[in-house]
């Protein structure tokens, strides 16, 4: 194998490229726009400090953030240089961190042998301190402490500065957890991930001469998506790298999606402040999209004020002109989606240079339904296909069971689901009991005592019953979408989620929301309706996801999850406020972290970037009419707009410009008393330029802000 030389490597770069791979000593960040090569430049850079600077391999410690992008950059250097490369720490900080913690682990009174506790086995750690403690694991959930607890080892709070803090209940709970969490974990000679990085920075701060051999072994710090760190990452390498100053971020402010895990994106805003005498190298040379995608990214995001300058420029052309589509529902952007996918498919595309995304997981439903009767093949990434979801295979079970009490296999599903204190050992027995006795096991939860189990069982076993039967009274009187979100109450299913306060609990949540959306789309449709009816609906849906054909698949998934990625065809769907930029994310987090996933999005598409918009759309079972995203007014005149013509959607047709003519809207002053098709009656408590009304409807006493043009409103005199 032919090794690298200077001359060959350095040809291969563009400008800032070189001079990144060149500015071999001091601090250097590099802003790395999306698509700009900067993993070449790590990879190059790398191979310069040996080839050319002397650099040892071992003293080279290069940090990525995923155990694929370590993996990538080992093959591409051990290319390069041979067997040599094999020295260099190509790590994960968690990878790097254990390597170092188990050669100091005895200064914090562990052994080198300790043990990482990997995700259940956190928790379930959590729960038994929980218990210990005689606090209850379904008011507290375990699931949501632990999410706590990392939080706070993330920002390098320790269980005491945490209890100096405590400014809740809540927080009282979990400061007493976190100590006791903490406590049970070195006892066990045992760390969790986020120990990993907290001890570490733990043996460099009580330590001095354990930080300076750490400093001398490794003379070169090298750290991608620095963007992403959060603070005990920030402060390990300020303690590795602070001295020598060798220190190379490479990452892109831009593109800082992650601040609810924790990532803080004033590490890369402030590190000319952190390491004094920092050159900036700005990489703004685009590899993957054309130029008018470009222009229509740079125009977003250049509203955002925590950034440093840049523009992306291509050398690829200017390309095919960003579209933005306005239609009138989510079963319209589906259709439309969908017969563009189908067109792109038929000119050449593959299925797997296509992807589709969007803001919430519950996004996916309408379309993967189109999907699957258009026969056109998909995969769902970051979680599983809608119907196979676990909380929405839980929800059809309980269903299930409603209307065939005789269904065993979604009666033990559910028996336990939300615990509720029914182990599988109880479960066993009633099953065993059943069967002996020539019984339903559905019966046999009538008399648990019976079967054997204990008498706390017992209790959870008649009181669950209790509730089925309750259920199954109340399912002949009502539709099903009533029937759902009972069933959603009085499981305790909803009352879990809640407790969790974990994000993932709230996607749940959404989900969940989004199947009772199915069923009272059902109900609207349905000539014929009845539970039964609902269940085989939604099954011929799910058991048609089955992969059949070699055909590629088109890909579905969340912004967040299209970070790296890259396709020949992007639709970005639900572009619209309160959905994208999302409400809640705005309140926690601002707009400008929504304005960067947005451009995370759009910098995913090299050749074709379609954005759509509804009028209307029915989310989590309501049926809401947004503004257009303000994001879509942030891009630059040369997008194309164009409305989707109603006549044409059954047919798939393309869009036609301004197809669709406003209806007259209904002039209406402050004050004036109206009626909505779906909303019911409210007041108008607020006009603003360009046709947008607030509206207090009466039924629910909250506010909306409607299109006159567009919603179904009348005045009522």
């Amino acid at each position: 194998m032919a090794v690298a030389t200077p001359e060959s490597y350095l040809a291969d770069l563009n400008e800032a490229q070189r001079e990144a791979v060149l500015a071999t000593e001091g601090p250097l960040l590099v802003v790395a726009g999306a698509g700009s090569g900067k993993t070449r430049v790590l990879t190059y850079r790398v191979a310069h400090l040996i080839r050319a600077c002397g650099v040892k391999p071992n003293e080279i410690l290069a940090i990525t953030f995923t155990n694929k992008a370590a993996g990538e950059m080992r093959e591409r250097l051990e290319r390069m240089l041979g067997q040599t490369a094999r020295a260099i720490w190509i790590l994960t900080f968690h990878a790097a961190c254990g390597r170092m913690l188990r050669r100091e682990a005895e200064r914090l009174g562990y052994r080198s042998t300790f043990t990482i506790y990997d995700d259940q086995d956190q928790v379930r750690l959590v729960k038994a301190c929980l218990e210990e403690l005689g606090k209850d694991p379904k008011r507290f959930s375990p699931r949501g402490i632990h999410a706590q607890i990392s939080r706070a080892k993330n920002e390098l709070v320790s269980p005491k500065e945490y209890a100096a803090r405590v400014a809740s209940f809540w927080d009282q709970t979990v400061a007493e957890t976190y100590e006791l969490y903490q406590r049970r974990l070195h006892a066990s000679n045992a760390v969790d991930f986020d120990d990993m990085l907290m001890l570490t920075v733990q043996v460099f701060e009580r330590f001095p001469e354990a930080l300076e051999r750490w400093r001398k072994a490794f003379r070169y710090v090298l750290v991608d998506e620095y963007q992403d760190t959060n603070h005990a990452q920030y402060r390990l390498l300020q303690l590795l790298g602070g001295e020598h100053g060798n220190v190379c971020a490479v990452g892109d402010q831009d593109q800082s999606i992650y601040s609810f895990r924790s990532a803080d994106i004033r590490n890369i805003l402030e590190f000319e402040k952190d390491f004094p005498g920092t050159q900036v190298v700005t990489l703004e040379q685009n590899y993957r999209s054309t130029n008018t995608i470009l222009r229509a990214a740079n125009s977003l995001i250049e509203q955002n004020t925590e950034r440093k300058p840049k523009r992306l420029f291509s050398e690829l052309g200017e390309g095919d002109p960003v579209r933005v589509i306005e239609v009138e529902d989510e079963h319209a952007e589906a259709r439309f989606v969908a017969a563009e996918i189908a067109s792109f498919i038929g000119g050449g595309f593959s299925a797997s240079e296509i992807a589709v995304l969007y803001r919430m997981n519950a996004q996916s439903r309408v379309l993967e339904d189109v999907l699957v009767r258009q026969d056109v093949p998909y995969q769902v990434i970051g979680g599983p296909r809608f119907y196979e979801r676990a909380e929405i295979r839980d929800a059809t079970a309980y269903l299930s069971v409603l209307v065939n009490p005789q269904d065993a296999t979604s009666l033990l599903r559910i028996a336990n689901r939300p615990r509720r204190g029914i182990g599988d050992t109880s479960l066993q027995r009633l099953v065993t009991h059943a069967e002996n006795s020539g019984r339903t096991l559905f019966q046999a939860m009538a008399d648990p005592e019976a079967a054997g189990v204990t008498a706390a069982s017992c209790r959870a076993i008649r009181s669950f019953h209790a509730t089925m039967e309750s259920l199954m009274a109340l399912s002949h009187d009502l539709h099903v979408d009533e029937l759902l979100e009972l069933v959603l109450e009085k499981s305790g299913t909803l009352d879990a989620l809640e407790a969790e306060r974990t994000i993932e609990a709230r996607g749940r949540i959404e989900n969940l929301q989004e199947l009772v959306g199915v069923a009272r789309e059902y109900r609207q449709q349905a000539e014929e309706q009845s539970l039964a009816g609902f269940l085989q609906d939604i099954s011929l849906v799910s058991d048609q996801d089955t992969i059949r054909d070699e055909r590629g698949l088109v890909t579905l998934m969340t912004l967040h999850n299209a970070k790296g990625l890259e396709f020949r065809a992007v639709f970005m769907i639900g572009m619209e406020e309160g959905i994208f930029p999302h409400s809640r994310s705005i309140e926690e987090q601002g707009v400008e972290e929504e304005r960067r996933l947005c451009y995370v999005g759009m910098t995913r598409a090299m050749e074709r970037l379609t954005m759509t918009h509804t009028l209307a759309r029915s989310l989590f079972g309501r049926r809401e009419y947004n503004l257009a995203s303000r994001f879509l007014d942030e891009l630059p005149g040369e997008v194309e707009r164009d409305r989707l013509r109603p006549a044409s959607w059954s047919g798939y047709g393309s869009p036609v410009s301004a197809a669709v003519e406003p209806r007259p809207g209904v002039a209406l002053s402050t004050g004036d008393s109206v009626r909505h098709g779906s909303l019911g009656e409210g007041v108008v408590t607020g006009i603003e330029p360009g046709g947008v009304v607030t509206i207090r409807f009466a039924a629910d006493g909250t506010e909306r802000r409607l299109m006159v043009e567009y919603a179904p409103l009348e005045k009522v005199e």
